[in-house]
Formats: C-alpha cells, sequence, structure tokens
C-alpha cells in the first residue's frame, strides 16, 4: 500500500506565552493508492524505441507507463483508461500532433499534455501545438536524468492540483 503524508501548520496566538505565536503541526498519513491512477504516463511517439526506452527508464522509477507509437491507438487506450500526465512526439509519423492534443483535451481537459521536441524543430509547430491545449514542452535530446526530473515534476504538480481539486470538491459538497 502506498501512503503519503500532508503536513499541515496552524499558527495562532498563544495569550499563555506572552503574544508568542506558536506553531501547531498537524501530520497526517492519507492512504493515496485510491486518488492515483496504475498508470501514470501515456507515451506517444512514433519512434517505438525511443517511447520503449523511455516507458522502461520510468518504470524502473517506480512511474508505470504505456507507450504507444499511433495517436488512434492512444486515444483508444486513454478512451478506456486512465492516466496522469500525456506525453506527445512533436513530430509524429502522420503530423497528427495537434490533433492528437485536441482529442486528449476533448477526453479530459485537465490532464497535463507534454510536447517533446527535437534539436531543430518547427518553433510554428510547438506554438501550434501550445494553442491546441499542450500544458508545455521539453527536448528530447536532454540527458535522460534531467528529463526523468522533468516528467516528475509534471507529474508532482498534476497530482497537487488533482488533489487539490478533489478537496474543494469534498468542502463545497459538505458546505
Amino acid at each position: 500500500m502506498r501512503k503519503d503524508f500532508m503536513i499541515s501548520v496552524l499558527f495562532c496566538l498563544c495569550p499563555e506565552r506572552a503574544g508568542k505565536v506558536v506553531a501547531i503541526v498537524n501530520i497526517e498519513f492519507i492512504a493515496m493508492q485510491n486518488y492515483y491512477c496504475a498508470t501514470e504516463f501515456l507515451l506517444v511517439d512514433s519512434d517505438p524505441k525511443l517511447a520503449e526506452f523511455l516507458a522502461a527508464y520510468l518504470s524502473e522509477r517506480g512511474h508505470p507507463c504505456n507507450a504507444s507509437p499511433e495517436a488512434d491507438k492512444a486515444l483508444d487506450w486513454l478512451g478506456q483508461n486512465r492516466c496522469e500526465v500525456v506525453v506527445v512526439d512533436l513530430k509524429s509519423q502522420n503530423g497528427t500532433t495537434t490533433s492528437l492534443i485536441t482529442s486528449v483535451r476533448a477526453i479530459d481537459s485537465r490532464l497535463p499534455i507534454v510536447v517533446f521536441t527535437e534539436k531543430g524543430c518547427n518553433e510554428a509547430q510547438v506554438r501550434a501545438a501550445m494553442r491546441a491545449g499542450a500544458s508545455g514542452y521539453v527536448s528530447k535530446n536532454l540527458p535522460t536524468e534531467q528529463l526523468y526530473y522533468v516528467l516528475a515534476r509534471v507529474l508532482a504538480t498534476a497530482r497537487y492540483n488533482a488533489r487539490r481539486a478533489r478537496l474543494q470538491r469534498e468542502l463545497l459538497g459538505a458546505a
């Protein structure tokens, strides 16, 4: 069972301590397995070797992945499964990157989409991907460890945002 914890700090004015501010730290352990998807990353890259390598690399570090070389197969998978981050190749086989991003947005408007770019990529294509709804882009040419840190940070941000939205729904539902 995967456990995460939340630390909340409450600052209050303590009259017994002559007006000093006292911090009350509350640590909650939360079983988060119900909130995380079984697959964290969906990798859509026209280069199957690169997609398989990156999926294996991320999986070794505890981040389950699904890799797909084709946009249609990735959309079919996403229609039946969930993930936390989608990574798409800017230079897809059929030039369908922007339509793939638009389709992913139609399935889940909050799902982070990271676009992989290569050295010498067309800036107009990057801007089109961003307009279509991509959350950001990163170069495939980064060293693998740096690429991992970027994707792990995107995942952490996605989890934070999902948790925040869930807590807001719970609070509004309780009110």
